[in-house]
């Protein structure tokens, strides 16, 4: 039977599951920060807290989705998905165009990319976790 240890490795390292849900997350995001109405999810009182949140949850899936992906691939491209968000915000007439919220996007992907101790280190091969040969 497997440790705690070894079946919290193995989740984390099943990308399919963190590319789905990375996949739903972007959806979702996009969603909530478009429409007029208000929906009962948990939020901040603070729309920057909000967006904080947001995309350090996405930075983090994105690193366990894509765990050898080096930061100059997906940090521009999640600070990327947050600009078309304001600037699709902007054109609607219940939301605004906010530097504010682009501010507070780059510091939860910022935060997202804080060294995981011992995480990384799991993702490199390791013959003694290799399985046996039969």
């Amino acid at each position: 039977m497997a440790t705690l240890k070894q079946q919290f490795l193995t989740l984390l390292h099943f990308q399919p599951l963190w590319r789905l849900i990375l996949m739903l997350s972007v959806i979702v995001i996009g969603f909530l920060a478009t429409t007029s109405s208000d929906y009962p999810v948990p939020s901040a009182p603070s729309d920057k807290v909000n967006h904080f949140m947001a995309f350090f949850e996405l930075t983090i899936v994105t690193r366990l989705a894509w765990p050898h992906l080096r930061i100059l691939w997906y940090a521009p491209a999640l600070l990327s998905f947050g600009l078309s968000i304001e600037a699709v915000q902007a054109n609607l007439p219940y939301r605004d165009f906010s530097f504010a919220d682009l501010a507070a996007d780059g510091i939860g992907i910022l935060a997202g990319l804080l060294p995981w101790p011992g995480i990384r280190k799991s993702y490199k091969t390791n013959l003694r976790n290799s399985p046996k040969v039969l």
